[in-house]
C-alpha cells in the first residue's frame, strides 16, 4: 500500500505531521476514508468531530477536532482545524461534565461530544 503526506494543524500549533497509509475524518457530508491516490477533494469538518490517522510506522493518531477543513490529493492530505487535541490529553470526566450539564453551550457540548469519540476511539 502506497503512503501519503498528512499534515493535521489546528489554529494554534501544528499536532502532527508525517507519512500515512490511512485516514479517517467526520465532515459535514459524513465520515470519509482516505487512502493514497484518492480524487482531489475539498471538505468542511465538523464540529465535535474526530480524525483518525494511521501512520506507516504502525501508530494510531486520534485527534478530537473542531471545525476547520480539509484538503486532499493524490498523496497528501492537510487538516485544517479550528481547535484540536489528542485523544491522550483528553480529560474524559470534564467533558462527560459538560455533556451532563443541561446549561452548557451547544459549542461546549459539541467540543466535548468530540472528546469523547475521540477518547474512546484511542486504541486499548
Amino acid at each position: 500500500m502506497a503512503d501519503m503526506s498528512v499534515d493535521l494543524v489546528a489554529i494554534e500549533r501544528r499536532l502532527w505531521s508525517g507519512q500515512a497509509s490511512f485516514v479517517v475524518a467526520e465532515t459535514t457530508e459524513g465520515q470519509i476514508g482516505i487512502l493514497h491516490g484518492h480524487e482531489p477533494l475539498l471538505g468542511q469538518l465538523v464540529e465535535g468531530g474526530t480524525v483518525i490517522i494511521d501512520s506507516t510506522e504502525g501508530e494510531r493518531i486520534v485527534a478530537a477536532v473542531h471545525g476547520g477543513f480539509f484538503s486532499v490529493t493524490a498523496s497528501s492530505v492537510r487538516i485544517l482545524a479550528e481547535s484540536a487535541e489528542f485523544a491522550s490529553d483528553v480529560d474524559i470526566d470534564a467533558a462527560r461534565a459538560v455533556l451532563a450539564d443541561p446549561n452548557a453551550s451547544e459549542h461546549a457540548q459539541n467540543v466535548a461530544r468530540g472528546q469523547v469519540r475521540a477518547a474512546e476511539a484511542m486504541p486499548a
